[in-house]
């Protein structure tokens, strides 16, 4: 008798060079751009295989997106990469004038999202970066829960021509998608069908969402899970049925409670199918250093935190 072993633990980060060397592959016609952190984001394995593709800017975040749009208006399809804290902390205005207004086909590659950036505390974690990037018209924005998502994501980019913004992470995280992905853009994934409240989760935080989802199905209450990987354009239409049939919601996000998918999925409700709501998220503060494990424990991030948030919008039926 043969046992197949779940595949290893990966960061969603650690899917962009491999990413990158298959699109080339393949015959797309990419460039990639780094903003000194290579090594980091994964980057420097487009250059190992393909130099002419790669280029480096150095620590000027403002100069990375310009020449990206640059490169861009001649008909390449242009990736740049750099920390979410820097991108877009650092160079918001170049990414809304030159990319977003010109609908460049730039996919903004964010590495070391959220709290989960860990010991290098506060200043480098970025908890407001999907509020910012979802303010943007036409800007595509989307967050994988595990690597094999994440490739699935930065490889669909190629095949679409607005600007993307794609948020991967620091920490290895459980593989989800152990058969292969399911992402398309715009369009959410059940992973478990539930009667009594939905739990739509992104991120890091589906894993503990669908660890939740057991949870209660051993206390006889029925969840439903979806992944929402895209944060824009939201799927509106999964949100308002899953609201008219388990009549409660629960959104868990490593992000600011204000701006991310709960205020997404919340407009969404208010317009279309008011219903109770809770959300599982970083509560309008900002974060510390510490191991990333202990910061979740520390901000509520956990497959606990998604029950008692979900026992509570039952409870407001």
């Amino acid at each position: 008798m043969t046992t197949t072993s779940a595949p290893p633990p990966a960061a969603t980060r650690e899917a962009y060079g491999p990413a990158l060397v298959k699109l080339a592959e393949a015959g797309h016609d990419i460039v990639a751009l780094d903003a000194d952190l290579s090594a980091s984001t994964g980057g420097n394995k487009l250059a190992a295989s393909f130099p002419e593709r790669w280029f480096t800017v150095g620590a000027a975040e403002a100069n990375l997106i310009s020449i990206a749009a640059g490169l861009a208006s001649t008909g390449k399809t242009v990736y740049a990469a750099s920390f979410a804290v820097f991108m877009p902390g650092h160079c918001f205005d170049q990414i809304r004038v030159q990319i977003a207004q010109q609908r460049m086909n730039v996919k903004l590659i964010a590495s070391h999202g959220g709290i989960s950036v860990g010991e290098d505390g506060a200043s480098a974690q970025a908890i407001e970066d999907l509020a910012l990037m979802t303010s943007l018209p036409g800007m595509n924005v989307v967050v994988p829960s595990d690597a094999v998502e994440a490739d699935a994501m930065i490889r669909s980019a190629a095949e679409d021509n607005d600007p993307w913004y794609i948020r991967l992470g620091r920490p290895k995280l459980p593989i989800i998608y152990t058969d292969g992905p399911s992402f398309t853009l715009g369009q959410a994934d059940q992973l478990r069908y539930g009667t009594d409240v939905t739990l739509i989760a992104c991120g890091l935080m589906l894993e503990p969402s669908l660890r939740a989802a057991d949870s209660l199905t051993q206390e006889g209450i029925s969840a439903r899970v979806l992944n929402m990987a895209t944060i824009k354009p939201l799927d509106e239409a999964t949100i308002v049925r899953a609201a008219e049939e388990t009549g409660a919601i629960v959104c868990a996000e490593e992000h600011n409670v204000i701006g991310g998918l709960g205020s997404a999925v919340a407009r969404t409700l208010a317009l279309h199918c008011p219903t109770p709501m809770e959300q599982v998220g970083i509560d309008d503060t900002f974060g510390q250093s510490g191991p990333w494990t202990a910061l979740l424990n520390e901000y509520g991030l956990t497959s606990e935190s998604v029950v008692e948030a979900a026992k509570r919008a039952i409870a407001r039926k």
